[in-house]
């Protein structure tokens, strides 16, 4: 990797990568669809993934063709998600150590999710994580959510640096496709509900957070 290619800061998605909401969100979706008498199957799960909590919860309702408002449904689903969040939210594996190499290694770090910004300022806050990043991009500060690029060309803005300078790291294919699409080092982690997506155009597929490619990738020693 020659020099104007150093990796010089690394973007994090949020669900599913750094915290285990996304078993979580299976368990509120599958609440509130069973109480309609609905499943919420993985067609429909890897159809809502990775994207703005809106168009996610708008799927649901076109899926099911469901009598709620999209403001009803997602008021639901909040509810339902918050009392999960209270009990059962932990970091993904190896988050925290791979913080503190970032960390120690003096790179800069950043959130870029689909969530809205008080979501995501309540899952971070609630795991002490949120000091670790230097800014967190929400679905306020953009017009079009993954697998649309947008959040990740604006993350690179935002850092002073040009897009494959930047890693991105994400769980989803639709957010690997916004990361691939900016141009960034793109680097899949999948968990148990994306290990089917295709991730094209990624540089390295991982197991987890603790894989030694990721950290040799940043120059940083296992």
């Amino acid at each position: 990797m020659n020099e104007s290619n150093k990796l010089l800061a690394v973007v994090f998605d949020l669900d599913g990568l750094l915290v285990n909401t996304e078993d979580l969100y299976e368990q509120a979706g599958e609440t509130v669809l069973r109480r309609r008498g609905k499943t919420y199957d993985a067609a429909l799960r890897e159809q809502m993934m990775g994207r703005p909590v809106v168009d996610a919860i708008r799927l649901m309702i076109d899926c099911h063709s469901l009598p709620d408002t999209l403001d009803d449904l997602m008021c639901e689903c909040k509810e339902v998600l918050e009392a999960l969040m209270a009990t059962s939210l932990a970091p993904m594996p190896g988050v925290e150590r791979f913080l503190n190499k970032l960390g120690a290694a003096n790179i800069p770090m950043a959130v870029a999710t689909s969530a809205t910004p008080e979501y995501a300022e309540h899952v971070l806050t609630t795991l002490g994580l949120k000091n670790r990043f230097r800014f967190v991009l929400t679905a306020a500060d953009i017009r079009h959510g993954k697998p649309d690029p947008e959040v990740y060309l604006l993350a690179a803005e935002r850092l002073g640096i040009e897009p494959s300078q930047m890693m991105v790291l994400e769980d989803s294919g639709n957010g690997c496709h916004a990361a691939v699409a900016a141009g960034a080092y793109s680097v899949a982690v999948p968990n148990r509900h994306t290990r089917e997506h295709k991730f094209p155009g990624v540089k390295i597929i991982a197991d987890t957070l603790t894989d030694s490619r990721i950290l040799r990738a940043l120059n940083i020693s296992p």
